[in-house]
């Protein structure tokens, strides 16, 4: 059996309060559920809490809407600006909008956490021991930025140019601090790391001023020698972006079975060699064909000779190495070449 009840205010001025119960036994009273001191010592607290730190957050909430929306503004103006600035590097203008727009944001950042009373000096110093250990865990990723630093300084491509890298080849799109964006001859899309085109070997389609196409003709032995030629070098001349300096060059490469083989050199355009290889081929094939049976090409081969790139001493290396393996026979046969395609043949 409980004893009598006693009122206890918790806020007075409002007239609200609750009923402590005393029992019989003559113990001191106990409270309910909460004790009415700490209720409003919480109270307090929060409302002291709201009064100091809801004016920051809402002042760094302010700093990060504003901060978002003005680096915004920025990398749209740097776009437009850099579109205009011709002096500057095509390949520098994706990497400095990047630079500049992480920079802003990281202020951003700073300021609003400042706002809210967090030392930045702290917080940098977290951040540099996170950074360390995030390095460790990204150490491809870290790769891929020093290796397109050093692609940006030694400059072995630029923005258009062909290349060819892990047998892939592309024209660049983009050169990222992460990744260099190709496109295919065929419309493809690639995504390639810089640590992948740093660390192999690069090969430049059209940073050199001119292309050298080889076209290896295969005619009956009995064609005469000098007509044979002239019609050859007069395809030539008519090729459209076919080069006279330095002039087109025909040689007999070799003679044997029955066929000699007459080796067409013309210098053209990186971007015209496609077009200059097609029409060599389709015209050295009419052109001899006009000319009767004797002329007649049994086959008709474009290559990419190495034997004009290689040192001398390389040369003899190659030729003593080959005389080797076949017996010290004497004879060779066509020039070594890479990416050979028999394009015609009777």
């Amino acid at each position: 059996m409980q004893g009598a009840g006693h009122p206890r205010h918790l806020f007075p001025d409002l007239g609200i309060g609750f009923w402590t119960v005393a029992p019989i036994t003559g113990e001191k009273p106990m409270e309910a559920d909460l004790n009415a001191q700490h209720i409003t010592h919480f109270a307090d607290l929060a409302w002291n809490w709201l009064e100091v730190f809801l004016p920051r957050i809402v002042a760094a909430a302010a700093i990060l809407i504003g901060g978002f929306v003005a680096v915004g503004w920025v990398d749209r103006a740097l776009r437009r600006m850099l579109a205009h600035a011709h002096h500057v590097d095509i390949a520098l203008k994706p990497i400095l909008i990047s630079l500049v727009r992480y920079t802003a944001l990281v202020l951003v950042m700073i300021g609003a956490l400042s706002q809210i009373g967090i030392q930045t000096t702290s917080l940098l110093a977290v951040i540099g021991a996170a950074g360390l250990a995030i390095g460790l865990a990204l150490q491809g990723t870290l790769s891929n930025i020093a290796a397109g630093m050093m692609l940006l300084w030694l400059r072995p491509f630029q923005i258009g140019d062909f290349i060819e890298v892990n047998s892939q080849s592309g024209a660049v799109e983009e050169i990222g601090l992460f990744v260099c964006e190709l496109r295919t001859y065929d419309g493809l899309y690639l995504f390639v790391p810089n640590s992948a085109i740093w660390n192999a070997a690069l090969k430049n389609y059209t940073r050199n001023g001119g292309r050298l196409v080889t076209v290896n003709v295969a005619v009956p032995i009995a064609a005469n020698l000098d007509r044979a030629r002239q019609t050859l070098l007069d395809v030539a001349a008519r090729t459209p972006s076919a080069r006279h300096e330095p002039a087109p060059a025909v040689f007999v490469d070799n003679v044997g079975g029955g066929v000699m083989v007459r080796n067409l050199m013309v210098w053209t355009t990186p971007q015209g060699a496609g077009t200059v290889e097609r029409a060599i081929v389709e015209g050295v094939k009419r052109a001899l064909e006009a000319l009767g049976e004797n002329f007649a090409p049994s086959q008709i081969v474009r290559a990419i000779p190495i034997r004009h790139a290689i040192s001398k001493a390389a040369k003899r290396r190659e030729i003593a190495a080959r005389a080797d393996s076949s017996g010290a026979s004497g004879r060779f046969a066509t020039p070594p070449c890479v990416g050979a395609a028999h394009l015609s043949s009777a």
